[in-house]
């Protein structure tokens, strides 16, 4: 199994980690960056590691930056990626057995390196269940080959 992995500069740290626990166990990991503490823009990795999903370059994504909010909302915007943020063991075994997440991400200052390990563990082992969840998640799908991408507006900013 290939895992890509990405962070930015506020998970770069707790990437590693994961890396190293993952190479520990025999798994093949691709690193798309970033690896400082230099400020970057999570949305250049969380896409990256989306795109090697999407596009069969990996088997599954994991994803760290602060939250992990801003990782999950880009990398969901990459056609066939089910990106879950997740903070727990359960949530991790949920987003695998019913949503079939093939991109976790998690927020480096919310979750501590032994849990986020246990989370990834957790993640990893569980099996999608199918049956009636594989209905829901190939409605997933639907909607997004509905839907037909539009540019937003831009934000508004205070003058």
């Amino acid at each position: 199994m290939k895992i890509a992995l990405g962070a930015d500069h506020a998970g770069y740290e707790l990437k590693d980690k994961i890396q190293q626990h993952l190479r520990q166990k025999g798994l093949e990991v691709q690193d798309e960056g970033t690896s400082s503490g230099e400020s970057v823009d999570y949305p250049d990795y969380a896409r990256r590691v989306a795109q090697d999903v999407s596009h069969g370059r990996a088997d599954l994504g994991i994803l760290v930056c602060g939250s992990g909010i801003g990782m999950a909302i880009t990398a969901n915007k990459v056609s066939g990626v089910r990106a879950a943020n997740v903070c727990s063991e359960y949530q991790a075994q949920m987003s695998r057995e019913h949503n079939n997440a093939n991109v976790l991400t998690l927020g480096a200052r919310i979750v501590k390196e032994g849990e986020a390990l246990r989370i990834v563990d957790t993640w990893l082992a569980t099996a999608f269940a199918g049956g009636r969840h594989e209905r829901r998640v190939e409605k997933i799908a639907a909607v997004e080959r509905e839907e037909p991408r539009t540019v937003a507006p831009p934000a508004r900013t205070k003058s």
